[in-house]
């Protein structure tokens, strides 16, 4: 694993480090957000094949009351997300970011069981209802807890790197999903039952695969030295870095965390002993403080940007532009997309953003994108692309370099605000507020995500091209933003980041006038030690 592109080191780190087991923990938690990407993909095309209507009975609905069950199915989806986002707020504090986990997993596993095993001998779709809110709760609480747990366990070298694996395994999982939907419908009789229950089933498999391996996931150490169960955190460094639990390494850092933790408990409640209670009370004062609320407003308005992008505007009219330069596969193309997506996040998140950062890559990739949807919009207004097989050539050129845009939009797109938000989110926040920063990041893409779903028709109704103009600009103002605003986090420890964000908290070792002799001179130096490393 040396041979990948690392941030700078905090400070000199034995090579044992960056092992394959810090990856492995990594790419088993990121399991559960290959079930999230999936979904996100398969259900709409599941949804209309000809089985699966006269199956529940939608063969004999109104073209109204199909919409209303498409949309239902969408969006209780969405509010299973949000409100799974919520609930892991209480088990990430009091369980774990493990037991998370599996609670996450499990609420997906039976969703996506009645989702599969749905019946038609009454033609009800209460069942499918039921597993779609499962499968939505399942997928909020797995996208809350993943970033964070994986933040927690890695060496900040590598972070961002380990943290990627979300967005890659995200895109991954939509791009299965497409892909397999393209091989049924091309390939089994739409009559068939099983043509709507294998991509349910398959929902199956990610989620499956994460129940099998959790045996190879430990608790996060920040979190067990936050209970106060140092043995068990040293066993689980020990384990993760591949290191003697009494190496000077890991000392560094269960010292940094515990002494972070002890500031945090100090500013928070004056006793750095405090119980659960009182720390929470004092987390949510504190999370009104500048230093936190700039995070807490920072997250919320990543996402804002994220979903107001246009990514989902040129899914809409894509289909359009390929079909108007005589491409009769539309389907086909449309997946070719989702791969570019799929493979610029793999190629980013793994190679290059511990290199290249997260604040210039998102500003590039917002420019980027901007300019694609311009051009969109240029050739939309002027060559009005139809499906009618007697366009004019300038206009089938036009098609050909709007076909390109959209295809570039896909691989600059992947490594800007797409994936990043979710990395940064996971890197800010002290551990003090972690079980509520997870949960807030989930809630607000949830949130975002229904705002631009609901408003999307109407834009394109009332806009036209101009939508594009509108999406290209609000991605002008994201790259503005982010130079101004977006922090650059790579390679500093999560104990650094209060020195970015303007909070500084009084520490643990400070004591009055006339108190210093309480302090004996090896915690002093200990202290200053730590001190200097932080700000280097």
């Amino acid at each position: 694993m040396t041979g990948f592109a690392r941030a700078k080191e905090d400070r000199p780190t034995p090579s044992e480090v960056y092992n394959w087991r810090v990856y492995a923990s990594a790419l088993v938690i990121s399991m559960g957000v290959l079930a999230y990407g999936y979904d996100s993909a398969f259900i709409g095309t599941t949804i209309t094949q000809k089985s699966f209507k006269r199956d529940f009975g939608m063969d004999k609905m109104s073209t109204k009351e199909q919409n209303d069950v498409s949309s239902n199915l969408t969006s209780i989806y969405s509010a299973g997300g949000f409100f799974g986002a919520l609930f892991m707020f209480f088990s990430l504090e009091l369980l774990g970011r493990r037991m998370a986990v599996i609670i996450s997993d499990i609420i997906f596993i039976v969703g996506a069981i009645l989702c599969t095993i749905g019946t038609a001998p009454s033609h009800s779709l209460g069942l499918i209802y039921a597993g779609r809110l499962l499968t939505g709760l399942g997928v909020g609480g797995i996208a809350a807890v993943s970033p964070i747990y994986i933040a927690e366990i890695s060496p900040p070298a590598i972070r961002g790197r380990l943290t990627g694996f979300f967005e890659s395994f995200y895109q991954t999982g939509a791009v299965i999903g497409f892909w397999i939907n393209y091989g049924i419908v091309h390939n089994i009789d739409p009559t068939k039952t099983i043509a709507w229950r294998i991509p349910m089933a398959v929902q199956l498999i990610p989620a499956g695969l994460l129940a099998l391996m959790i045996p190879v996931l430990k608790e996060s150490p920040t979190w067990l030295l936050k209970r106060g169960r140092d043995d068990e955190a040293y066993k689980v460094y020990s384990y993760i870095r591949m290191l003697p639990e009494n190496h000077p390494y890991i000392a560094e850092d269960v010292k940094f965390i515990k002494d972070q933790i002890a500031k945090e408990r100090a500013a928070l409640t004056g006793n750095e002993q405090a119980t659960l209670g009182q720390i929470m009370k004092g987390a949510a004062r504190e999370s009104m403080l500048k230093g936190m609320r700039n995070r807490f407003v920072l997250v919320f308005l990543m996402f804002m940007w994220q979903a107001w992008s246009g990514a989902a505007a040129i899914n809409y009219y894509s289909p359009t532009i390929f079909k108007s330069i005589g491409l009769t596969d539309v389907t086909f193309w449309t997946g070719i997309y989702g791969l570019i997506k799929a493979i610029g996040s793999i190629i980013f998140f793994t190679f290059f953003i511990d290199k290249f950062g997260r604040k210039w890559p998102w500003i590039v990739s917002s420019l980027a994108c901007a300019f694609c949807q311009y051009y969109l919009a240029v050739y939309i207004a002027v060559g009005k692309p139809s499906t009618d097989a007697s366009q004019s050539a300038s206009t089938v050129a036009g098609g050909k370099g709007a076909t390109a845009m959209i295809m570039i939009f896909g691989a600059t797109w992947s490594f800007g605000a797409n994936g990043l938000p979710w990395i940064i989110s996971a890197e800010i926040f002290p551990s003090s507020l972690r079980s509520i920063s997870g949960p807030f990041a989930g809630m607000s893409v949830w949130l975002w995500t229904y705002v631009v779903t609901r408003a999307l028709p109407s834009m394109y109704t009332s806009m036209e091209w101009g939508v594009y103009v509108f999406f290209a600009s609000c991605l002008i103002c994201a790259s503005i933003y982010a130079y101004f605003f977006i922090h650059e986090t790579k390679g500093l420890r999560i104990d650094q980041m209060d020195h970015l964000f303007g909070f500084e908290r009084q520490s643990p070792l400070a004591v009055p006038d006339g108190k210093a002799d309480d302090v004996s001179e090896h915690e002093k130096e200990a202290h200053v030690e730590v001190d200097r490393r932080e700000v280097a």
